[in-house]
């Protein structure tokens, strides 16, 4: 998994561009102009933050060694996730997961357009 996978996974979404408001070396995902997705393109391993529910966000840092608090986010809503190939099956779901949490977020009228259902 490297940042051209992720990020050509997260700009096929509806609704999705990127850029560098950090500065860069470290690439944003929006949605609708709110960020889902964090990758720190200078990190060595790669690493992505995303948002996750708090529950679920507690489970997997219990479990999976490569996923931590948010880095510089709130630790409760969000997770920085190492891409050290441990979790690369299961990255690119959570980035799903992070798209449709802020998705779900927006106003009704922003939604349209967003979801395949």
């Amino acid at each position: 998994m490297d940042i051209a996978d992720l990020r050509s996974h997260g700009m096929a979404k509806p609704g999705t561009s990127d850029g560098y408001p950090f500065g860069q070396g470290a690439l944003v995902l929006k949605v609708r102009g709110k960020m889902f997705a964090l990758l720190a393109e200078d990190a060595d391993p790669l690493t992505v933050s995303l948002k996750c529910e708090p529950d679920l966000a507690e489970s997997l840092c219990a479990s999976h060694p490569a996923v931590e608090p948010g880095y510089h986010l709130n630790k409760r809503h969000w997770i920085t996730v190492t891409l050290d190939g441990s979790v690369d099956a299961e990255v690119l779901g959570w980035m799903d997961d992070s798209y449709d949490l802020v998705v779900d977020r927006l106003p009704r009228r922003e939604q349209a357009g967003l979801r395949d259902t």
